[in-house]
């Protein structure tokens, strides 16, 4: 959503900061906040001016009309505007239909002034640019200023200037308060633009000699801009409607909605209702809510939310668990009743985002019992059935009353099922599994046969219909009638393969001669191919790093799909638009800002091309072409008979109502003949007239199906086009939102556009208008399909429509990856791993979520234990570990791993290559005896031999006893490091044979010479093996296994790697050059004849 309300304080402190005029603006920043924690005493210390000047005060919740209201207190000193508010801080109040409470009061200084000085100025947006109204007469008494008030309209990329706002809007101003206005309105208005504003009101501005005084101030902030605004807005918070309160799961929401590429949201409205939603899909959340209305559930009717954009399990978890954590916090005498609903799903997998809601109901399964909780489901879309099955299950495996319907369910039926309006069916039907395109059936690779040439309804009628009209020099390119046809071809921004493949496989099964893809562009990387598949061959895709490459080489396209992000998409629109060949453009990304979407509307007119979005998942034209993830994968495809046209035309705002759409219109039609989502934003690119002609212009299209919503005034263009004649299809249409006049305060639903700013943009209004002027308006939605099938069926009687024969579809193999997806089939995975998960929304080591691994404060050592042993080990067993790397980590330069490490540095190599010169040195001699030390001394000690004989052994076979031994170290001169290990170990093991084993065996070898004493690579070695035996986490199969396959040598690797960077570092630090070994530390012996 765009359009945000703030602030009162918010707006001025915006403008006081921001503004760029000649006019003197008064009393900036003077201004207190007001709380029920607020301390006057302090508040006065902050704001000395509270003490010495008369003052006004007056509530900050975005009420309207508050003096009319007695909600303002002027003319007051500190202690009257005390007084002021005992009678009204946190106090309920109603204002129109809402009750709320009074929390949040703003203290301003009073501003002495006459009638004749108060003006009225307010700027908003609209499609075609923004409008300045301007009243010569401000204040309480201002009335309807939309009739009474000047406007000046400044169009999109033109600028206002002093001359016009004095020629237009100050004609009734005084002459020596013209130039103070004009120049405040021109700095109002920049302010406006540079900010981002969509609506900014100031009633009164008041203007006196001394300067200009905003007295009282209402606006909204285009939300989507943040990205640019952030350092001008700072972190601005949007407060609730009056009579709403500010719930922190709300913000909860938010804060995952901004960090996830997914849209959340949710909004509560009755935390003690019985009616609880959690549904898939802008459009489909404002339909379910109109329906609970309809039906009588309004009063009961706890949220409004959505979550959509194919949000990842884990995201969809923590949306779950937060409505069933609210609506398990207080009973309710008859129950309670969550309906998990949803459109028919694009691209989003239904079984992954149902995974995290059973995850959720699992553990909330006692308070749902205790609520006595019934859910309803209902949802369709890529894995549908899968999604369906597990949450049956749970409903099975919990006791929870679950019940679990598909597409073959109205959309809506649930609801009525849920407040008892209709039966609840024991066994619906089950519909055909995805799989059921999975072979093709002739067994034939080439491409196959169309199933049908034309629509049902035309005998040989054109299909393709007319192509822009040429235009006169300087006037504006017509735009084309028929925006796509079998031959399409089309650039796809962004590297969206699953996107892409899903449109050859629509391809493929329409029964195209060539894919409709023909080249992609990605910045991001240089130019390549990309491989995919069309019917069983492999195809390869050009990718281009620069638009005019692509464009270049592929003369034949005339269609952009854009999947760029909301940051990159205006620039690559306007960048697309200059290329005359293209004259469709599919702008999928949401959260663009509306002044950029605007200029691209205006820039899109200019030049006679077709916007499709942005906010949207695009359009199809069965038999022909779609874009992107439209019309779902080919199940949904085959089962709403996608593949072929029909003889109905359809446009809608939202992506997942238009795949509902399909559903509904295949079951009661011959089928769709062609579908656009123009989108949520509220400024679309096109608008619904734009198609409705095209529409009434195109032979194959029998019937319109439109689906308006809450907002804008759209729909009133098809009324007049009705009354005018120039629509004479029946066109059958339905307003989603007529929820929103029921509710007591404003609800911002999911689309941008989904609010009405009067009551002309109410559903209710629109609804009533088309049915006035003669379409087709079902009472509700759940009765939209029944109207289709009727006007439907008349069209068939009157012979208008013919139906034809239906043909088997063709088929198309099913990729890999989904086939495994839906458990069809199996293959050996080529890697095992047991350690590390890194799958889901958190890294998982050794099956401890990564936010434990913190919270435990287990520390490396038991990172190490999790990773390497996959154990939680003792607290002492991860500081021996800790302890371990430490004393390994470095023996200074002269050995030879760091030597070597040494030498690469000073030759020039980079960190990996002298790090791994330096790690190859270890082995028996250098380093490696952890290993061989653990096991020779457990051989020893596991076979009973005494350490005398153990030393006698190894000195008659004649090798070394790995672990004894050191170069400068001795009994005499004991090593530290031995010496800490050793104190730790015997003051925390448990037991330490080995050890003990170990030193005495020590005791023998340093008899015959001092220097034989266990070194530090013996004693990790043999107290490691103790460790592993006597901790308690391993069998003792299970700690020799370990030390047979090198574990131990690893504490020495990861210990030394330490050292080993630090020497890199310390070289590069010192610039050291090449090094080359001095002859006279070489010893050079030649065989004589050689010397000779």
């Amino acid at each position: 959503m765009s359009a945000k309300a703030i602030s009162e304080q918010t707006g001025k402190e915006f403008l006081y900061k921001h503004i760029c005029t000649s006019a003197a603006v008064q009393n900036r920043f003077r201004y207190a906040n007001v709380t029920a924690e607020t301390d006057f005493e302090r508040l006065a210390q902050e704001h000395p001016w509270l003490l010495t000047e008369r003052l006004v005060v007056k509530p900050d919740q975005l009420i309207k009309r508050r003096g009319k209201l007695g909600l303002v207190g002027v003319n007051l000193d500190l202690n009257g505007v005390k007084e002021w508010l005992k009678t009204r801080l946190m106090r309920e109040t109603m204002v129109g239909k809402a009750r709320g409470i009074l929390k949040n009061f703003l203290i301003e200084p009073f501003v002495p002034h006459k009638q004749e000085e108060e003006f009225y100025v307010c700027i908003y947006a609209t499609r075609e640019g923004d409008y300045v109204l301007f009243h010569h007469e401000g204040g309480v008494d201002v009335g309807d200023v939309d009739a009474k008030a000047k406007k000046l309209l400044i169009a999109v990329d033109e600028k206002i200037s002093e001359d016009a706002v004095k020629k237009e809007l100050l004609t009734h101003v005084p002459n020596d308060k013209k130039s103070v206005l004009a120049s405040f309105i021109v700095g109002l208005f920049n302010l406006y633009e540079d900010l981002f504003f969509t609506y900014l009101e100031i009633n009164p501005l008041v203007v006196t000699k001394a300067g200009v005084y905003v007295l009282d101030m209402a606006a909204k902030i285009d939300a989507t801009a943040d990205y640019i605004c952030k350092a001008k807005w700072g972190d601005v918070e949007f407060p609730p409607p009056f009579g709403r309160e500010a719930y922190p799961e709300e913000a909860y929401i938010a804060d995952l909605d901004a960090k996830s590429g997914a849209s959340l949201k949710l909004t509560l409205l009755n935390p003690r209702g019985r009616i609880w939603t959690m549904v898939a899909g802008g459009g489909a959340s404002v339909v379910y809510s109109d329906t609970i209305c309809d039906l009588g559930g309004v009063n009961e009717l706890a949220n409004y939310g959505e979550y959509s954009g194919a949000p990842s399990e884990q995201q969809t978890y923590d949306y779950a668990k937060t409505i069933l954590s609210l609506m398990t916090r207080e009973k309710h005498p008859d129950g309670k009743v969550l309906i998990i609903g949803g459109s028919i799903a694009n691209f989003t997998n239904v079984a992954a985002t149902f995974k995290g809601i059973v995850r959720a109901i699992r553990d909330y399964q006692v308070p749902l019992k205790e609520h006595e909780v019934t859910i309803f489901v209902r949802r369709g879309g890529p894995n549908y059935q899968e999604g369906l099955r597990v949450m049956g299950e749970v409903g099975k495996t919990t006791g929870i009353p679950i019940h679990v319907f598909g597409t073959e369910t109205h959309m809506t039926a649930i609801v009525g099922m849920a407040l008892g309006h209709r039966p609840i069916p024991n066994q619906p039907p089950v519909a055909a599994h995805t799989a059921n395109f999975l072979l093709n059936s002739s067994g034939s690779t080439s491409t196959p046969a169309s199933s049908r040439t034309a629509s049902f309804s035309e005998n040989r009628a054109k299909v393709d219909g007319s192509p822009a009209k040429k235009a006169k020099a300087g006037a504006p390119i017509a735009k084309a009638t028929s925006l796509f046809s079998k031959h399409t071809k089309s650039i796809v921004w962004g590297m969206q393969t699953r996107a892409v493949q899903g449109m050859m496989d629509f391809d493929y099964v329409c029964s195209r001669d060539e894919p409709s893809v023909a080249a992609m562009v990605y910045p991001f990387t240089g130019d390549h191919k990309q491989k995919y598949y069309w019917g069983h061959k492999e195809i390869l895709v050009p990718v281009y790093k620069n638009m005019s490459d692509a464009m270049k080489k592929h003369p034949d396209v005339d269609v952009l799909i854009s999947f760029a992000s909301l940051r990159s998409a205006f620039d690559s629109t306007m960048e697309t638009m200059q290329y005359p060949q293209i004259h469709t453009i599919a702008i999928i990304a949401e959260g663009i800002p509306e002044a950029h979407t605007r200029k691209i509307i205006k820039a899109a007119d200019e030049k006679g091309v077709t916007i499709i979005g942005p906010a949207t998942v695009g359009g199809i034209k069965p038999g022909c072409f779609k874009i992107g993830n439209t019309g779902g994968m080919l199940d949904n495809i085959l089962a709403s008979k996608l593949y072929r046209p029909g003889s109905v035309a359809y446009v809608s705002r939202s992506g997942g109502m238009s795949n509902e759409l399909n559903n509904i219109i295949s079951r009661t039609t011959d089928g769709v003949f062609e579908g656009v989502a123009i989108g949520g934003d509220r400024y679309p690119g096109s608008v619904f007239t734009d198609h409705v002609l095209r529409y009434q212009d195109t032979p194959g299209v029998k019937m319109i199906v439109v689906l308006g919503e809450i907002g804008g005034t759209e729909e009133y263009k098809i009324c007049q086009g009705i009354k005018q004649g120039r629509i004479t299809k029946p066109v059958v249409c339905w307003c989603i939102g007529t929820c929103a006049t029921m509710f007591s305060s404003e609800v911002q639903f999911g689309h941008a556009g989904a609010c009405a700013n009067q009551a002309s943009e109410t559903a209710v209004a629109k609804n009533n208008a088309l049915k006035e002027a003669g379409a087709f308006v079902p009472k509700s939605f759940d009765e939209l399909g029944e109207v289709i099938s009727s006007v439907y069926d008349d069209l068939v009687a009157k012979g208008v429509i013919q139906p034809a024969e239906e043909m088997p579809p063709p088929t198309v193999p099913m990729d890999y990856s989904w086939a495994r997806e839906l458990g069809l089939i199996r293959k050996p995975a080529s890697f095992m791993t047991s350690i590390c998960d890194e799958r889901g929304q958190e890294l998982i080591y050794a099956g401890m979520p990564i936010t434990e691994v913190f919270k435990s404060e287990i520390g490396l050592g038991g990172t190490l234990g999790l990773l390497w042993f996959q154990r939680r080990l003792p607290r002492y067993a991860c500081q021996f570990i800790e302890m371990c790397l430490m004393v390994t980590a470095d023996h200074g330069p002269a050995v030879s791993g760091a030597h070597n490490t040494i030498v690469c540095a000073r030759a020039g190599k980079d960190l990996i290559s002298s790090l791994t010169s330096g790690l190859l040195t270890i082995g028996d001699r250098f380093g490696g005896a952890l290993d061989a030390a653990a096991k020779q001394f457990s051989k020893a000690f596991d076979s009973g031999m005494l350490p005398m004989e153990f030393v006698n052994k190894m000195k008659k076979d004649g090798k070394l006893i790995m672990g004894i031994g050191h170069r400068v170290k001795s009994i005499n001169n004991p090593d530290m490091r031995v010496q800490i290990l050793k104190d730790f170990v015997k003051q925390h093991f448990s037991s330490t044979q080995l050890l003990d084993y170990a030193l005495d065996v020590e005791k023998i070898t340093t008899s015959k010479k001092p220097n034989l004493i266990l070194n530090v690579d013996g004693f990790i070695g043999v107290a490691f093996v103790d460790l592993l035996r006597t901790c308690g986490g391993f069998t003792r199969d299970e700690a020799d296994e370990f030390v047979e396959i090198g574990a131990l040598n690893g504490i020495f690797v990861l210990g030394r790697s330490m050292g080993f960077i630090g020497h890199y570092l310390d070289q590069k630090r010192l610039k050291q050059g090449l090094y080359r070994h001095p002859w006279d530390d070489i010893s050079y012996v030649l065989p004589e004849h050689m010397s000779m």
